[in-house]
């Protein structure tokens, strides 16, 4: 099939759009129905609707997501033409930041409960908005910037805190990232994509199926050849292959752009000027033709999608439950009387897994302090090294960014291995206790796999996974390490910031490992409650899922439950027959 056909088919697709959500939202209000369903399941298939009807009434959205120090800010400015987007925040963007069209220009903060306050250019900096959020009457949702910049009338920019800043925050950006239809991903050129930034593509962008992301390496003229440059492109781009397939990778110098666009000075001490402005520029281009020229189209499928994982939920739901209540009583008495047997079996057998689980968090945190010491070895020589092959501009210009980012990534890194490796542990443990409290066994009897049947089980874990990768205490840096570097940067203009960051160089290190020990011992304690998690969640899934199968065989209007579901799927395999064309 061509593009044009493509193109054509979606554009006809509203039609087919409209009636397949009028059919679901049917559904929700057949109130039988969502009783058979039940209220949890309910409320799930209700913001699913939500979200849908938000996609498709809502400006295009363009989400900038990327670790803090990346230059976030600066690259939607050079985006815009000028400066929108607050920047030189501590440390960054602190806030979510709505950027949308409008003929005069206004900012406002977005509360919890509604209420809007208008904000001045100068509330827009951290130290003056968090004075003002403490006097606001409810907290804050987000800041609602809008401004006549050309590019926002046809979609709208949010910008969101760095990834290693959100605490709070995350669920906020999470929701954000639903209601997307396309991604631009900052890195940096200086720390070319850790593991915590590919482990956020993997989980978090990559199970939301865009069909446009970009990845931008921003702060390119921090290199000193247009060699170092490609290679560096070229390793983030083999990285984005075995994750994303479908990402643009530009590199790019944010700060360059902005400058040249708003008529600034620009500093060109390699004589890169011009290619800067060249690859800004084929990053634009593509912009436009991958996602300002084909919105409509990106939207549409994002409906598709979510409209499609509805309809795949619920009938899995309806699914389930039909076949349980075809089940004898007598098999779901026995189901039900195995499952609360193995309930106490199961909570000692756990707890004699607990010093295992101890134990393989002791001998990870031995191995992060081995390899620590051995990073803080070879970062000492790459450090002498630098004195014969850096110039003195650069070394004044760079040497404590570098410092700081490369003991960051060791240390995130160090954590986010070994935080994997724990996840898995506690998923197998997880897939264990489904089996012994019988769910697979129950979803086998009813023909159903597993994997539909663990599906909000699965999405638990993998919230709780992700909460958990971002490291440790909750710090993505080693606290501790923090005053040694404030040293440095205190004495960097009185002496040479090498010797300074050698004379700290073995606190920095202690501190490090310090630091690493006590998010070794976070790590311990949440995997703890992960695993007790686990079993109350399987105990709770079993009873309520054996519960509710029971109630409905019990019920003396089973053949009326049994007719509202049977009739419930033929509209659901309608709504899929109707979204198929597209598929």
């Amino acid at each position: 099939m061509s593009e044009n056909t493509i193109s054509l088919n979606y554009a006809a697709a509203e039609p087919d759009i409209e009636y397949v959500q009028n059919e679901l939202k049917e559904l929700l209000n057949n109130k039988p129905l969502c009783t058979i369903l039940g209220d949890e399941f309910t409320e799930h298939l209700r913001d699913w609707d939500k979200a849908i009807t938000k996609r498709r009434t809502e400006p295009f959205s363009l989400v900038v997501l990327g670790d803090f120090k990346r230059g976030k800010s600066t690259i939607i400015n050079a985006i815009l033409g000028k400066s929108i987007a607050p920047v030189n925040v501590a440390p960054e963007t602190f806030t979510i930041n709505s950027i949308s069209h409008s003929e005069i220009p206004k900012a406002e903060a977005v509360l919890k409960n509604g209420q809007r306050i208008t904000l001045t250019a100068d509330d827009l900096v951290r130290e003056r908005l968090e004075k003002l959020m403490r006097a606001f009457p409810d907290t804050l949702e987000y800041i609602d910037i809008r401004d006549n910049a050309e590019i926002l009338k046809e979609i709208r920019i949010v910008d969101t805190p760095g990834l290693s800043d959100l605490d709070c925050l995350d669920k906020q950006v999470q929701d954000y990232l639903v209601n997307a239809d396309a991604v631009i991903y900052i890195a940096s050129a200086l720390s070319p994509f850790s593991e915590s930034e590919q482990l956020f593509l993997a989980s978090h962008i990559r199970p939301l199926s865009f069909s446009k992301l970009y990845v931008l390496v921003n702060m390119i003229d921090a290199m000193n050849t247009q060699e170092d440059i490609e290679k560096i492109i070229n390793r983030v781009s083999e990285r984005c292959e075995s994750i994303m397939p479908n990402a643009f990778v530009y590199g790019v110098s944010g700060i360059d752009e902005y400058r040249r666009k708003i008529g600034l000075n620009r500093p060109d001490i390699k004589g890169f000027q011009e290619f800067y402005e060249n690859e800004f520029l084929k990053f634009e281009m593509s912009l436009k033709r991958e996602i300002i020229l084909q919105k409509d189209i990106i939207r549409t499928q994002r409906v598709l999608t979510m409209l499609n994982l509805m309809i795949k939920d619920t009938a899995a739901r309806i699914r389930m439950i039909y076949e349980m209540m075809a089940m004898d009583r007598k098999k779901l008495d026995d189901i039900s009387q195995s499952i609360e047997r193995e309930c106490s079996t199961l909570a000692n057998a756990l707890e004699s897994k607990k010093p295992k689980i101890l134990l393989s968090i002791t001998e990870m945190q031995q191995e992060a302090e081995q390899w620590m010491y051995g990073f803080f070895s070879k970062l000492r020589e790459d450090i002498l090294e630098s004195r014969n092959t850096t110039s003195p501009e650069d070394i004044d210009k760079h040497f404590y960014s570098f410092l700081v980012d490369k003991v960051g990534e060791a240390y995130r890194k160090c954590l986010d291995i070994h935080q994997q490796q724990l996840n898995l542990i506690i998923a197998q443990l997880g897939a264990e206790l489904a089996n012994k409290l019988g769910i697979s066994s129950l979803a086998d009897d009813a023909n159903v796999s597993v994997e539909e049947s663990m599906n909000d089980f699965n999405m638990l874990v993998s919230k709780s996974v992700m909460n958990a990768a971002s490291a440790g205490n909750g710090e993505v840096f080693p606290s501790g390490a923090m005053s040694s570097f404030k040293n440095i940067l205190r004495k960097k203009r009185q002496t040479d910031v090498i010797d300074t960051a050698l004379e700290n160089y073995d606190d920095i290190r202690n501190q490090t490992v310090k630091d690493l020990k006590a998010a070794y011992k976070v790590m311990e304690e949440n995997a703890i409650k992960q695993l007790d998690s686990l079993y109350q969640t399987q105990v709770d899934v079993s009873r309520d899922a054996l519960s509710h199968a029971m109630e409905m065989s019990s019920d003396t209007s089973s053949a009326s439950v049994k007719k509202c579901l049977e009739e419930t799927a033929v509209v659901l395999r309608n709504a899929a027959k109707v979204l198929g064309k597209y598929a």
